[in-house]
Order: structure tokens, then sequence, then C-alpha cells
């Protein structure tokens, strides 16, 4: 049984030089750039208070924040159903579904990811969702509805961008989460599929009473590291002026020139998606071995 870990003399020593290298190289940055550290002004970008309301509103780097948020959430709702159904498509015994799981993530997996935000862009936000109506849909939608839009997506004005950048996004994160369904399905030996066909199980309850719990368990991590990487992976919506937590940090540098300031903040922010949904997955992932 694995012993617990314990803080000694030398992890004591190994943190107090980390802490001095920080201070260091902010101190060095300082004076060798001649950069004045302004951090106060990155904060009134997060919230800010409005004297008109007399409330804090989130700023911009805060409605960056949030917009990320909706993104990475609805990107993850729809790239792990493709991906299960495409995964599972590649481990069938017919050859269609196999070919057509293939094609979907070949073609996927070796374009590069900013030549599909462009292509979605383009075409399904600029040519199919303006001949489906999509934004004058939006737009057309009573006061209340364009509330709950804009609060779960994005304003109506700007629902075909952030509508195009979902649906692109959970395609990209879709075919890795489909090579990791396959490889976790493959991966359980071939004993227990003999044992359910000798048990008289059907290839469903075979899938849902022996070789699914299974993948799921040798899965997890690689899907949680896949689900994480759809959260940093939104920031190149950043290109076609979705305003998300990137394009906000760009667009602040470049009014206030607080390079570090903003680019720390983003990461500080970003940490904060990543690291509960790094530390839930492991949680998830220890209780399932149990």
């Amino acid at each position: 049984m694995r012993g617990r870990a314990t803080f000694g003399a030398l992890d004591l020593a190994l943190l107090l030089c980390l802490c001095g290298g920080l201070v260091w190289f902010v101190n060095k940055a300082g004076q060798e750039l001649d950069y004045s550290w302004d951090f106060g002004t990155v904060a009134r970008y997060l919230f800010r208070h409005d004297p008109a309301r007399d409330a804090w509103v989130p700023g911009m780097l805060a409605q960056g924040f949030f917009t990320t948020l909706r993104l990475s959430v609805w990107c993850v709702l729809l790239a792990t159903p493709i991906g299960v159904a495409a995964g599972l498509a590649r481990v069938r015994k017919g050859l269609l579904p196999r070919a057509l799981g293939r094609a979907y993530v070949e073609s996927m997996r070796n374009v590069p990811p900013l030549v599909l935000i462009f292509i979605g862009y383009f075409f399904v936000g600029g040519q199919l969702f303006s001949a489906l109506g999509v934004e004058e849909a939006a737009r057309a939608l009573p006061p209340s509805a364009r509330s709950v839009l804009t609060f779960f997506a994005a304003p109506p004005e700007r629902s075909a961008a952030f509508f195009s950048a979902v649906a692109t996004l959970a395609l990209y994160e879709g075919a890795y989460v489909a090579e990791i369904v396959r490889a976790g399905v493959l991966s359980i030996e071939r004993g227990q599929r003999d044992a359910a066909y000798a048990l008289g199980l059907s290839p469903w309850q075979e899938m849902r009473h022996v070789v699914g719990p299974q993948a799921v368990q040798r899965m997890l991590p690689a899907l949680a590291g896949q689900l994480i990487s759809a959260i940093k992976d939104s920031a190149i919506v950043s290109v076609i002026s979705i305003q998300e937590l990137t394009f906000q940090g760009l667009q602040l540098m470049a009014s206030t020139y607080l390079t570090f300031e903003i680019w720390i903040t983003i990461t500080l922010l970003y940490l904060a998606l990543t690291l509960p949904c790094s530390l839930a997955a492991r949680k998830l992932e220890a209780r399932l071995r149990h």
C-alpha cells in the first residue's frame, strides 16, 4: 500500500528556491527591462463598480472568462457523444461504420485546427447558418429568451459565430475522444468477451455490463486530459473574433501595454478552469478504482 506523502526539509528547500527565483525574476524584469508592474489596472478589467446600477459588473477579462467557460461546456457536451459514437463505430465488425468512423477521425486529426476554425466560420457560420436564418431567428426572440440565449451562449448578434465555433471545436475534440474510446474498448482482454458470449449476452449487453465499465475506468485519465485540452483549445477561436479570454486579453494588451500582467492574469484564469477539472477527474478515477 502506498504511503502518505510527507513534507520534508528537502521539499521546504525546493519551495524556498522556487519562491526566491520568482522574486528574482520579477525584480530583474523591472530593472533590466525598465518595466513597471501594475496589476491594479488589470484588476479593474476583472470586475468594476458601475455607478449607474450601483453594483459590481464583469470587466473585459471576466466577460472573456465566462465566454471561454460557455465555449468549453458546450464543446465538451457535444464532443463527448460524438467521440463515443465514432469510437464505438471504429470497433464494430461492419465495414461501413468502421470506414465512416476512421474517415471522420483521420480527417479531423490530420488538418490543423486553425484551418478547421476558418472553414467552420466561413462555411457553417457564414453560409449554412445564414441560409437557415439562425441569427435572424435569435434576434426575433422575445427579450426573456434573448437573455437566456446570452447567458448560456452568446448575444443574438454573435450567435452564428459562436455556434460555428462550438460545432468546429466539438468535431475536432470528438476525433480525439473517439481514439481514446477505441483504445479503451480494445484494451479489454479477449477472455472477457468470450465469457460474455458464453453467458449468452448480446453485443449491447456485453458492452454495457462487461466491456464498458472496465473500459471507462481505463479511459478516464485520457478522457480527462482531452476534456481539459478542449478548454485550452478554445483559445484558438479568438482568430474569428469570438470574445473569449484570449481575445479580450489581446485587446487589452494592445490598449494598455501591460503585457506581463495581462498574460499572467490570463494564465491564472485558465488554471482556475482546468485545475478543478483535473482534481475532479482524479477523485472520480480513485472512486472507480475502489
